[in-house]
């Protein structure tokens, strides 16, 4: 395979990554390619699980390319230009010959059934591009394509995404008078659009693609206000505006505006002083924006959970704030592992805090409390009833994505953003190459121990996030501590000449918080230890089976742990404290309930959030992601 003329002009430039993140000379960091990083720990067994248990159960063709290749459809969504795209990443970072050769079939089946005008799709010709969101299948379709060029080099996986975006071109001013009314806000329809005509013309130099973003998308134009609710028409879609945030970031490191951040920290100042983010790292109801703080039913569409992931690696590597790797492990680690079944194979549309969640099963049918618990050995058919769509599709790509969100080459040197077991091989300047092993048990304790490997001595700086929760972090280095202030919601920086066999080891306490609540949970606690949020399961407690969650009351002088259990992960952890429940007159009350809570992903967490008999006790502290944020 040949590298186009203008690809090389970029690269030399570094203004392209074979990752195909946009890069610019203003980003404070930069991600590494998918070669460089291996990923162990929970996020690799959450990789592993993800390409072991669902990507390779999937009824590819059956599900995934057949409608594509009929072109027989007249309403309907696959999620197929999505799951190509991780299929692509994972098989970028595993080099599995297996997902490989998955790639390989999803890729050439899709090629060969586009049609001699360039239309990837599934619709029959008189629904083309203006049916049901088609557009954004057709969008992701070729993104998808344009990773497989960016990740392995495919010309005519480029050729493939250049011709689908030529057949939009062409027949962009046929649209309907009521599209895209009829299905909602343009930005919301299109999602994905804009980002991949961008990022084709960062491959191929076409200024045509860039100049449709402009003229017939408005990107440098649109300045939406957050809007609260599921209402008119989805003005207020999480998925659809964080994904545009996205794409004004990108154009704003290819064409500097200040006008281009304004939604993007208008979102997050919503997010971290505004109340739209709850305590696992997610937003949204209904797959819109809210401030309530409430945890039920429609919490938290896995769609916004990807892309609030992808904006906040984003806002990271342009200006190297912390926060947003704070909110990054808050999300990861909470919100997105909840959102997937302990053995990986099914997946959540919403992921609820506060009472039943449900795994998607391809219909919107919540129903009643009862019909929401669900059997946990579903049959191959109500399995594959739940693989298609957005959400199961999109995050496949947030795991796809963990490996690039691990470690960061800057300027000088490397900065380590989320701590788990992993390696990663960095190219320095002056031909110096370093490889750094992270051995840790994460989440589990605050014991970081990083192996450094350079192909030769050198001086360079090693950045380590120190996240907002952690008071009293230590650092040594070769055994000796680092003897100077380690400030907590910053990148701690050791400059030193690295050689061969040195040992940084980062020691961060993990003190058990009762985090209050806002709005809704005003006079509520969490319970929180390092990153992880802790969740009450009823399936574990028969003794609470006829008892309303919200009416218990901790004794948090009663809390016990952690202790390991291997209800979540394997070596996860639980804990102990009693709890008072409805019409006990505590603390006096002689009888009590003895709960154990598990880590927040527990499939049947149905509570996070406690009364307590005092809630201003001094020992309860706020949130500490909330309202610290400050615009860098």
């Amino acid at each position: 395979m040949k590298t186009t003329a203008i690809s090389v002009f970029l690269i030399s430039l570094g203004l392209a990554s074979s990752s195909g993140h946009v890069s610019y000379g203003m980003d404070k960091l930069r991600s590494l390619d998918y070669p460089q990083v291996e990923v162990g720990g929970e996020m690799g067994r959450r990789i592993k699980i993800t390409v072991e248990n669902s990507l390779l159960n999937l009824d590819i063709d059956g599900l995934f390319l057949k409608p594509f290749i009929e072109k027989q459809t007249k309403h309907g969504y696959q999620g197929t230009g999505l799951l190509i795209d991780a299929t692509v990443r994972l098989a970028a970072h595993t080099r599995d010959e297996r997902v490989i050769k998955l790639k390989r079939h999803l890729v050439s089946k899709l090629i060969a059934a586009q049609t001699a005008d360039g239309y990837l799709g599934e619709f029959v010709p008189a629904q083309r591009i203006w049916g049901w969101i088609d557009i954004q299948e057709l969008a992701y379709l070729a993104n998808g394509l344009l990773s497989d060029y960016h990740l392995f080099k495919e010309e005519d996986s480029l050729a493939a995404a250049r011709k689908q975006a030529d057949y939009i071109l062409a027949h962009w001013d046929e649209k309907p008078n009521d599209w895209p009314q009829k299905w909602g806000s343009l930005h919301m329809v299109t999602t994905g659009l804009d980002r991949f005509m961008f990022l084709l013309t960062e491959a191929t130099g076409d200024a045509r693609y860039r100049d449709f973003c402009i003229t017939k998308l408005g990107v440098t134009e649109w300045n939406s206000e957050i809007t609260l609710g599921r209402w008119g028409k989805y003005d207020g879609h999480v998925y659809g505006d964080v994904a545009r945030y996205v794409a004004q970031l990108d154009w704003y490191r290819r064409e500097p505006d200040e006008a281009l951040l304004v939604p993007t920290r208008r979102a997050v100042d919503f997010m971290l002083q505004g109340d739209g983010m709850v305590i696992t790292g997610i937003c949204g109801d209904w797959e819109c924006w809210h401030n309530t703080q409430a945890g039920t039913i429609n919490l938290a569409e896995t769609c916004s959970t990807t892309y609030v992931l992808k904006m906040m690696d984003s806002l990271l590597r342009l200006n190297g704030d912390s926060v947003y790797g704070d909110v990054m492990e808050r999300t990861i680690f909470n919100g997105l592992f909840s959102a997937q079944s302990p053995d990986g194979r099914r997946i959540r549309y919403f992921t609820a805090f506060d009472g039943p969640r449900r795994y998607w099963t391809g219909v919107f049918d919540i129903g009643r409390r009862s019909t929401i618990r669900q059997k946990q050995q579903p049959t191959p058919a109500e399995l594959a009833a739940g693989d298609t769509f957005c959400c199961p599709n999109n995050y496949r790509r947030a795991i796809s994505d963990l490996p690039a969100m691990i470690y960061y080459r800057t300027s000088e040197g490397v900065a380590v953003n989320l701590y788990s077991e992993s390696s990663a091989t960095v190219e320095l300047s002056e031909g110096v190459k370093v490889s750094i092993k992270q051995e840790t048990d994460y989440p589990n304790s605050g014991n970081i121990k990083l192996h450094l490997e350079p192909s030769r001595p050198c001086e360079f700086p090693l950045q380590l996030r120190i996240p907002r929760w952690c008071s009293k972090a230590e650092v040594l280095v070769n055994g000796k501590l680092v003897e100077r202030p380690i400030p907590s919601g910053a990148f701690f920086t050791l400059r030193e000449t690295w050689k061969s066999g040195d040992q940084v080891e980062l020691r961060l306490p993990m003190a058990w918080r009762f985090v209050k609540g806002r709005q809704s949970q005003v006079g509520r606690v969490a319970i929180v230890r390092g990153p992880m949020i802790y969740s009450l399961s009823p399936a574990r407690h028969k003794e609470l089976q006829d008892v309303d969650l919200r009416f218990l009351t901790l004794d948090p002088s009663s809390l016990e742990g952690p202790f390991p259990d291997s209800t979540v992960r394997p070596d996860g952890l639980s804990c102990k404290v009693r709890a008072w429940g409805p019409g006990m007159a505590y603390p006096d009350a002689k009888t009590a309930f003895q709960l154990v809570l598990t880590e927040c992903p527990d499939p049947d967490g149905e509570a996070i959030y406690f009364s307590v008999p005092n809630p201003n006790a001094k020992e309860f502290v706020a949130d500490e992601l909330m309202g610290h944020h400050e615009h860098k």
